[in-house]
This record gives structure tokens, C-alpha cells and sequence, in this order.
């Protein structure tokens, strides 16, 4: 299984293997991180499973989708690592990924 690197609101930095085929969002949600909301369950209609992404996985990410860019629009915690986690697909190929997760809004 992949691992995926969590660093909490706090500081902390957890590491946890994830099922690839999942949603990053799910990883991190089965992985017991309470603080990631996630309130719509991933279907991108809300903004609370916002993490920043280590930018050196950038380029191993699928686009970002007009519908996630403007839900992120209303974070005051966006910046240009800004992706919702809902929205990656957890696969073997991000081995490794670093995520942060947003500071609440």
C-alpha cells in the first residue's frame, strides 16, 4: 500500500499507508484525522477537506477542476499548493505525497 504523509493543523507529522483507488480525503479520513471535516463526503461541494501539497508532487496530480478551484476561492488558507483532498485520487504512483491540512475557515 502507498504512504501518505499527514502533517495536522498542530504540527505533527503522521505517516499512513492508504488503499490506492481511494480518495486522499478518505485516506486521511480512515486514517483517524479528525480535524479534516470533509462534510460533503467528496462530492465537491464544500471546501473542508482543504490540504496544501508538498509541490514536488504537483506534477503527478490531475488538474484541478473549475468546480475545485472556485470552492477554494473561499479559503483564506489558499495558496498555489491549495487542492482538495477529496478530489486526488490515491494511487501507487503518489508514494510518498505530503499533504498539510488547511487551517479551518
Amino acid at each position: 500500500m502507498p504512504t501518505l504523509i499527514v502533517t495536522t493543523r498542530e504540527g505533527e507529522e503522521r505517516s499512513v499507508e492508504g488503499e490506492a483507488g481511494l480518495s486522499v480525503m478518505e485516506v486521511i479520513r480512515d486514517n483517524g484525522f479528525d480535524e479534516l471535516l470533509a462534510l460533503c463526503g467528496g462530492c465537491c461541494s464544500c471546501a473542508t477537506c482543504h490540504v496544501h501539497i508538498d509541490p514536488e508532487f504537483a506534477a503527478k496530480l490531475k488538474s484541478m477542476s473549475e468546480d475545485e478551484n472556485d470552492l477554494l476561492d473561499s479559503s483564506a488558507d489558499r495558496d498555489e499548493t491549495s487542492r482538495l483532498s477529496c478530489q486526488i485520487e490515491f494511487t501507487d504512483a503518489l508514494d510518498g505525497l505530503r499533504v498539510r491540512i488547511a487551517a479551518e475557515d
